[in-house]
């Protein structure tokens, strides 16, 4: 054949298999969880072949590639549809991204002959072997993607917030080849046209599993089957969790004229405590006609052999069951010290580089799972602002922050201008570097002031300061919370002011330092505050077992402990009103009387009753902010009247040395 013509036909060939297939639709800003987000393909012919095709996603700021997925081993269906998405969308996506995947924009998808080793990440933008592209937008007041779309040829960019209803509407192709913004219609086109699938449905008999349940999966469709019994397979194979992990049939089937069945499952109870698990619902391949409504879905099982610990939570603690683990001597060098040569000592001891360990960043995942775990359950992580539990498996793992617990950094990574290595990785306990006191940076991987916090409030959190009341610079944390977390967050900012060298804590609101308060880590101000606030803190909510465990568990790690947690009356001898007297073990105890004394009536309204006590004693309540509203000395037992707006309160009973604190409702 001559060459000419040859060239000819591999053009035309391109040019069909080009025309074959199209973006159809595409949804990229869905309500604030971004699990809805899809993106549809559309064939000229039903059950085309997706082999050699690539879609790629486009950041218009860089024109660099940030996701892309390879559609070998896939089709279109008999509509010739394609759809690909989150988990949540229905119907269930043929292929599944992960939640808020696809940026809002202004940006570019496009669609390639290629693969997806053709496209690692930040990769250029070319329109080398594009079939389709499709740019787009998100809010009515953006510019257009223009570096993509000149790079793109292209000439339209669609916004998905022209109707001013960007989470409930999605870009369609219209036949003609122009766009329009409407209700989603994933998995169908977009005219309503073609064949009516008959939707499968799975549900299951009750909401929440754990090992030893039995219960149905429910299996519905939404027309009679017709013609010939429907027959359906399914997996629940996900990563641990396996076929020894549960047991019963995988296979279905619905006879001619009705429209549901069951399948019995029992997740084992296998007597072990292997940690919560998740399985996997896959709908495997179904017959020409059915199309699953909802696939791809986890059902977290939860383990039955779940163990606890025998201190309390944050919220409700408890004293003196945690011993610490305090090398002998640790602290020796200490006595008869004050101020800052008391201050320097200290950092000689928890900042030494001859005894100190630098762990990486990832391995903080590690340290949190065991130094955060809940009391009441260690297949969960306590998070601190929230008050609350969440399971370990929750760890976030994405961008998206919705559901997930991950790492906060008590003195915020911005203003301290701590950095991530590159290339860090979690590579274990046994490997690590020196690190003294002058190398601020190292505080990024510092477990004694990370703690475990859900995503979204680690995210309203940011890099503000911390007070009573919260503003734009100030955080309080979450309405209608105890502050149970407060005193431990003092006693994290104590230590990291001696740790490091650079850092402080300041009085007032240090946010207004030239503007660097807020710098990106390139620009710290390496200052925190109110210290005020921070000394109330850390008096009105003293140190309890779950936060001694925590020390105890990374000194395993890091070879220092937080001396504000060994010795609470450091913080005064350093940063309050005790600063310049030489400072004592034996002056330091904190140690809570909580199996003695006893505070009562709980809740109170009028009166309150403070016995079980020998000698003179002082009572001071306290504010969940901090705030001393009324203090009182009695001798033995003390009827204590009170005058105080309703609420959540602390009392803090002194008796000698020795201090506890409890919590009362006032009525």
């Amino acid at each position: 054949m001559p060459p000419k013509l040859l060239t000819l036909l591999f053009l035309f060939f391109g040019i069909t298999i080009q025309s074959q297939i199209v973006i159809n639709e595409i949804d990229t800003d869905t309500p604030g969880t971004d699990q809805l987000e899809f993106v549809e393909l559309k064939s000229a012919t039903p059950n085309f072949p997706l082999d050699g095709y690539v879609l790629v996603f486009f950041n218009e700021t860089n024109s660099l590639s940030y996701y892309t997925i390879d559609l070998d081993g896939f089709e279109t269906d008999f509509n010739g549809i394609f759809h690909l998405g989150n988990n949540q969308v229905v119907p269930a996506p043929l292929k599944i991204f992960p939640n808020a995947t696809v940026q809002n924009g202004p940006d570019v998808i496009a669609l390639y002959l290629g693969s997806d080793t053709d496209f690692p990440l930040n990769t250029l933008a070319t329109n080398n072997n594009v079939v389709d592209a499709i740019a787009y937008r998100t809010q009515n007041a953006q510019l257009n993607p223009t570096n993509l779309m000149g790079i793109f040829n292209l000439t339209v960019c669609i916004n998905e917030n022209v109707n001013s209803l960007v989470t409930s509407q999605s870009i369609q192709r219209k036949n003609d080849g122009t766009y329009e913004v409407k209700a989603p219609t994933p998995g169908m086109n977009n005219d309503g046209s073609g064949i009516v699938p008959n939707y499968i449905t799975v549900t299951t008999s009750q909401p929440v599993l754990s090992e030893g349940n039995s219960f149905n999966f429910i299996f519905t469709t939404s027309q009679p089957v017709q013609n010939e019994t429907l027959i359906m397979n399914f997996t629940l194979n996900n990563g641990n969790f396996n076929m020894a992990d549960f047991s019963g049939g995988l296979t279905v089937t619905i006879p001619v004229g009705q429209t549901t069945t069951q399948a019995g499952i029992i997740i084992t109870d296998d007597g072990l405590d292997e940690g919560d698990e998740e399985m996997k619902f896959v709908l495997q391949s179904l017959p020409v006609g059915y199309v699953a409504y909802n696939n791809n879905t986890i059902y977290r099982v939860y383990d039955a052999n779940f163990t606890t610990d025998p201190w309390g939570t944050p919220l409700n603690p408890t004293y003196n069951v945690v011993t610490p683990t305090t090398p002998v001597g640790y602290y020796d060098s200490l006595e008869g010290l004050s101020g800052n040569a008391l201050k320097q000592e200290l950092q000689n001891i928890i900042a030494n580089p001859a005894v100190v360990r630098l762990h990486s960043y990832a391995d903080i995942w590690e340290i949190l799972r065991t130094s955060d775990r809940n009391p009441l359950n260690n297949n969960q992580v306590w998070c601190m602002y929230v008050e609350t539990p969440m399971d370990k498996l929750d760890q976030q793992n994405s961008s998206s922050i919705v559901g997930k617990w991950n790492r906060e950094h008590i003195f915020c990574q911005s203003r301290g201008g701590f950095e991530v290595a590159q290339g860090d990785t979690a590579d274990g306990i046994n490997v690590w570097n020196s690190t003294g006191p002058l190398t601020t940076t190292d505080g990024v991987s510092d477990a004694h002031h990370i703690r475990a916090e859900n995503g979204q409030e680690n995210s309203s959190r940011n890099n503000k300061n911390y007070g009573t009341v919260t503003t734009s610079t100030v955080y309080s944390g979450p309405a209608g919370t105890q502050g149970s977390w407060r005193g431990d967050v003092a006693r994290a900012l104590f230590y990291m002011a001696v740790r490091f060298e650079s850092l402080s804590i300041q009085n007032g609101d240090p946010s207004e330092c030239n503007g660097a308060c807020n710098g990106d880590g390139t620009n710290p101000s390496y200052q925190i505050g109110d210290l005020a606030t921070l000394l109330n803190w850390h008096t009105a909510d003293p140190r309890d077992d779950f936060e001694m465990n925590r020390n105890n568990y990374i000194f395993t790690w890091q070879m220092n402990r937080n001396p504000f947690i060994d010795h609470p009356s450091l913080a005064s001898y350093i940063y309050g009103a005790n600063f310049g007297q030489p400072w004592s073990s034996t002056l330091s105890s904190q140690t809570p009387i909580a199996n003695k004394v006893a505070v009562y009536p709980n809740p109170a309204s009028d009166y309150l009753m403070v016995s079980g006590l020998n000698g003179t004693s002082k009572a001071e309540i306290y504010t969940v902010t901090g705030q001393l509203v009324q203090n009182q000395e009695f001798e033995n037992d003390v009827r204590i009247f009170l005058d105080l707006p309703s609420g959540i309160y602390l009392v803090k009973v002194t008796n000698g040395l020795e201090t506890t604190t409890k919590k009362i409702i006032v009525k």
